[in-house]
């Protein structure tokens, strides 16, 4: 069975991947790999709080529980997803990555996902 560090490799391999970071709720690291110069430890700490505006503004909307978020910068893409109620996943992208993939995959293996957390 495939663990959270096979999880974090595949995604740091595709192309356009800066960083693939599993975290947890608290936002302390559970596993990452980085391009250079990001740290995974100080990346995992900026994610709860946006999770957490997240989460208030799908019950303020009605849309239900939280599960994945995109941010668009002028240097690449961030996807916040919701691993399970104890876990995180963040991946960074470069602007030439393929964006519709992860987030296809994401969404298709959303259970498998889950399951290694």
């Amino acid at each position: 069975m495939p663990t959270i560090r096979d999880l974090v490799s595949a995604l740091r391999g595709r192309d356009g991947v800066d960083a693939a970071i599993v975290l947890g709720r608290d936002g302390l690291l559970i596993d990452g790999k980085s391009a250079a110069p990001l740290d995974p430890d100080g990346l995992a700490a900026y994610v709860p709080p946006m999770a957490l505006a997240a989460v208030d503004l799908g019950l303020a909307a009605q849309r239900g529980d939280f599960g994945l978020m995109v941010l668009e910068y002028g240097s690449g893409t961030a996807v916040v997803s919701a691993l399970s109620n104890e876990a995180y996943l963040l991946v960074l992208l470069q602007p030439s990555a393929n964006l519709a993939s992860l987030l296809y995959e994401l969404r298709r293996y959303r259970s498998q996902i889950s399951a290694l957390v």
